[in-house]
């Protein structure tokens, strides 16, 4: 009841205000501590080094934790794992104010940021204590670029290089629409020019330290199928593990709220089934030789369950937060194992791409 009406007292002040003050408090250990038990939900995700393990397979998408500040405090809430960032080389404050809209009609969200983040030092730094724990969480490093860098394809070289043995996956994220140019990276000889480069940075970094981490792609909803094929093939080419399937959209298709026509990317309920259908498309392209992390629109297990039948091992939440409160990683987790019971699943890993 107390996160119901915390939730709901959030709702009067301004979007990223209330964004600020939730990251405060969790800081400070006032966020929820979940005791729900599912081992039904528990995957493990084959990848060249070896085998990640999640002890569940709900997590925390990028954009909540930007600064790497409360990767402990999501994952003791109920994530199985939380992925932290969009963090550039350098410190930047990202697009005027305002820039993020609640579109409470459309149970949806409106943002463009632009990467505002302290910088992969701060980010490195916040990281440190969190790695010297006895009993780490899965975290996710979102890698991107600077808005103003001479070469972008470099910002993610060097936030991998600076972040390598600080995670437990990387993501490069080359699909937000919040920085002018970014998603041109997404065509087939951008792309293949940047996992090159990736590619051969990662080898670099496996030969001197002697570990591997997986690697995400994150990918954008309005891509079409042609486009979406010719990403698994550039991903599967250069040997990176998977997809996050998919950032914020640019349609506006159906909604009814004020701020409908503010610009920037949009997540939450509407979303779900757009980056729905190009997880599907993303699967049936990979032929099950890439992990899927489905993200986009999930408030919801039936609609974690129904991400995890079009081909996701692992799916992501965070907009539907906003509406319902802390406990959301809890209650959807919960309503999972009851779908994959009542299919006759025994695991999260029996459903995976079942249709």
């Amino acid at each position: 009841m107390i996160y119901t009406l915390a939730t709901q007292a959030l709702h009067i002040l301004p979007p990223e205000d209330a964004h600020t003050l939730t990251v405060l408090l969790l800081k400070a250990g006032l966020g929820p501590v979940s005791r729900l038990s599912t081992p039904e939900l528990a995957i493990e995700v084959a990848f060249d080094g070896g085998i990640l393990r999640f002890p569940n397979c709900i997590g925390l998408a990028a954009g909540f934790d930007k600064n790497a500040d409360v990767p402990v405090a999501m994952t003791r809430a109920g994530f199985g794992f939380a992925e932290c960032g969009t963090v550039t080389p350098l410190p930047q404050g990202g697009n005027p104010k305002p820039r993020l809209f609640r579109l409470t009609e459309d149970q949806a969200v409106i943002n463009r940021m632009g990467f505002n983040n302290k910088g992969l030092e701060v980010f490195s730094r916040h990281l440190e204590p969190v790695n010297a724990r006895r009993k780490k969480p899965v975290m996710g490093l979102n890698i991107g670029a600077n808005k103003d860098a001479a070469d972008r394809m470099a910002d993610y070289v060097t936030g991998l290089k600076r972040l390598w043995g600080l995670g437990s996956y990387f993501t490069i994220n080359i699909s937000s629409p919040n920085t002018p140019g970014l998603r041109a990276l997404q065509g087939k000889s951008h792309l293949d020019d940047l996992l090159g480069q990736i590619a051969e940075t990662r080898a670099a970094l496996v030969k001197v330290s002697g570990v591997n981490y997986p690697i995400f792609l994150k990918i954008a909803p309005d891509l079409d199928d042609s486009e979406i094929e010719d990403t698994v093939a550039s991903t599967l080419a250069h040997k990176l593990d998977g997809l996050i399937v998919s950032n914020t959209t640019l349609s506006r298709d159906g909604l009814i709220s004020a701020h409908a026509s503010e610009s920037g990317g949009m997540s939450g309920a509407p979303l779900f089934e757009l980056s729905t259908r190009a997880l599907r498309v993303a699967y049936a392209a990979s032929g099950g030789k890439l992990v899927l992390i489905g993200a986009g629109g999930v408030s919801s297990g039936a609609q974690a369950y129904a991400k995890i039948r079009a081909g996701a091992s692992l799916v992501q939440l965070y907009s539907a937060l906003v509406y319902k409160g802390p406990r959301l990683a809890d209650e959807v987790r919960r309503d999972l194992v009851s779908c994959l019971k009542a299919d006759g699943f025994r695991s999260v890993s029996e459903a995976v791409g079942a249709g």
